[in-house]
């Protein structure tokens, strides 16, 4: 359980940056053609567009622009994503961040000039336009909210300075939070943050898993100040641009990208606060029963229902099981997964200074990059199976789509990901009749999936929706604010089932998700959907199928509600979540069952 440095991790671990660019100065070639291209697009368009000619031209030459940009975004900011101890890589990162928003700044004339058009104007560069159709659909709709050129020129310019906020959280969070060990009896065991969220949570002996949150929570104590701050300093930026903007509140301001209601918002949390907080007391009173434990604390939450049957899962294993169990999308999908693993689209390594959990990034164009830190488990298989149905989301989308048609609203963004840990579950469940698998599947659908996305997800969105309406307010969070508010939120959901200590309300310092808007309510949104959409394909088989890769190749062309539609689901009603939330009870019974 010892961490490596980045620098001794092998290479065949590692993904390989390489398909992005060859090389560093190949990296920085394309960035300078980038600002000499910003520089044309200016010269040329500046103060002239006011005909559906002219603004198609100029956009179908800032799509390169944009392109660029995510290239030379994502090269950066993967490298330092797997080492945050490498200050060549965070300056270098830096220096294009600063050039991106210096080159936003220049290029904002084009929003601001195309939305000062008559709508006549804007709806005839529409009609002709074939790449920018998203593009231009999007400022008619921002066109309420659009303020002056210089101000948003300002804003452009000021891009990697508000993502400062996000900056601290990370080097505090990745960088110098330095964790000691701790004792349990007479051995001494090694902490980190991954040590602790990849294995000490999962940790059958209850001594070592409980000291080991203890002395998590301990170090995440000496930080939560410094912490506060820079979410503070970053909930108060999007207030003010909300303010700005025009918008009544935080929440109506995050939500409009998302192309969703207020009431599709409060009705994830609402109906998920109230409906499953029993189901999910049942499965927590079950473990406690399974395990002989004295209380049912936060620290326990995350075992096994049987760790003994938990089977170590290699790489090599893995990648049999995710061809199989994903089979059923196709041909074409098991060969992406094959050449992910071939030609290393995924960072397995463990070390020193990555960031934890997991995520898929997929650059226009280039295939995706996924990070984990592989432990050997199988809830690893399912992360992966997760970040893998991002790529393919992402691979059918950027294929079918013009760059400015890919940007997938975030509350359906997880559908495809939490799909595939269906499936993959699903797989598993027809391998055998074997009983003892058969629970240990579903648990593993409760305490992985479910509880990942409907839980620990959901849990934070509670939380940061009261944090929001601080700031709607007139206020601003401190650690002993946030503190408070995530205890309150766990109390709530968990009752006197779980024990919830003040170290269990330091959750709130453990997730980045607060820094991406609303993203932490989308996984079970996301979850939702996937769900009624694998029992179609359950019970439909390839027409089901079919309906769904046509909605993962239509990028951002649809709203969530249409792209569910198209899928065969109906989000304008609670009749889907109510659906599963019900399924996730089913499942917690046969487990009660099958353990009795």
């Amino acid at each position: 359980m010892d961490m490596t440095m980045r620098r001794d991790v092998p290479e065949e671990l590692k993904w390989d940056l390489s398909s992005i660019y060859a090389s560093e100065e190949e990296m920085l070639r394309d960035a300078d053609r980038m600002k000499t291209l910003a520089g044309n697009i200016e010269n040329t368009y500046k103060g002239k567009l006011d005909t559906p000619e002219r603004i198609n031209a100029c956009l179908d030459e800032f799509r390169e622009v944009y392109t660029i940009m995510l290239l030379t975004g994502n090269y950066c900011e993967l490298a330092v994503s797997v080492d945050y101890y490498d200050t060549h890589n965070q300056e270098l990162n830096d220096r294009i961040g600063r050039l991106t928003a210096e080159l936003l700044s220049q290029l904002s004339f084009i929003r601001t000039e195309i939305c000062g058009q008559d709508d006549a104007v804007l709806e005839e560069a529409l009609k002709t336009a074939a790449a920018n159709k998203g593009y231009l659909a999007d400022i008619i709709r921002e066109k309420p909210h659009q303020l002056s050129a210089e101000t948003e020129r300002v804003l452009a310019a000021l891009g990697q300075a508000r993502n400062v906020p996000y900056q601290i959280y990370n080097m505090a969070k990745l960088a110098d939070m330095k964790f000691p060990s701790f004792h349990v009896g007479d051995k001494e065991y090694p902490l980190g943050y991954s040590l602790y969220e990849d294995n000490y949570e999962y940790e059958e002996d209850t001594q070592v898993r409980r000291a080991a949150f203890s002395a998590f929570s301990a170090k995440l104590c000496d930080y939560e100040n410094v912490t506060a701050a820079a979410y503070n300093a970053q909930v108060q930026n999007e207030k003010a641009e909300a303010t700005v903007r025009g918008f009544d509140s935080v929440i109506d301001y995050l939500l409009f990208p998302q192309k969703v209601s207020v009431d599709m918002y409060h009705r994830q949390i609402d109906l998920i606060m109230e409906k499953l907080a029993p189901h999910m007391r049942r499965y927590a009173r079950l473990l406690q029963k399974i395990h002989h434990l004295d209380r049912m604390t936060y620290a326990d939450l995350k075992i096994a229902v049987d760790p003994e049957y938990d089977p170590k899962v290699t790489i090599e294993e893995s990648r049999q099981y995710i061809e199989k169990g994903l089979s059923i999308l196709g041909e074409d999908y098991v060969d992406m997964v094959k050449e992910a693993y071939s030609g290393r689209w995924i960072d397995f390594a463990r070390n020193q200074g990555k960031s934890t959990g997991g995520f898929c990034a997929s650059p226009y164009g280039k295939n995706s990059f996924i990070l984990l830190s592989w432990n050997e488990r199988m809830a690893d298989v399912f992360t992966l199976a997760h970040e893998l149905g991002h790529a393919g989301h992402f691979k059918a989308c950027n294929s079918a789509q013009s760059v400015f048609d890919t940007e997938v609203s975030t509350y359906f963004v997880e559908a495809p990901s939490t799909m595939n840990e269906l499936l993959m579950a699903h797989y598993l469940l027809k391998t055998s009749d074997d009983r003892r698998l058969t629970r240990w599947v579903l648990s593993c659908m409760i305490g992985n999936t479910y509880y990942h996305n409907f839980v620990t997800h959901l849990l934070e969105a509670a939380y940061q929706r009261e944090v929001y309406r601080i700031v709607d307010e007139g206020g601003s969070v401190n650690a002993e604010t946030l503190s408070g508010i995530m205890k309150e939120t766990l109390q709530k959901f968990w009752g006197d089932a779980v024990e919830i200590s003040d170290d269990a309300a330091l959750t709130w310092m453990r997730q980045p998700h607060y820094y991406m808007g609303l993203y932490s309510y989308t996984y079970s949104a996301g979850l939702t959907v996937a769900t009624q959409v694998c029992r179609r394909i359950e019970t439909e088989g390839r027409s089901a199928v079919d309906d769904w890769k046509r909605v993962l190749s239509a990028g951002s062309t649809l709203d969530p509600a249409h792209l569910a539609a198209l899928a065969g689901i109906d989000i304008t009603t609670e009749k889907p979540l109510l659906d599963t939330i019900e399924y996730i009870g089913e499942i917690i019974s046969r487990i009660e069952e099958l353990t009795d």
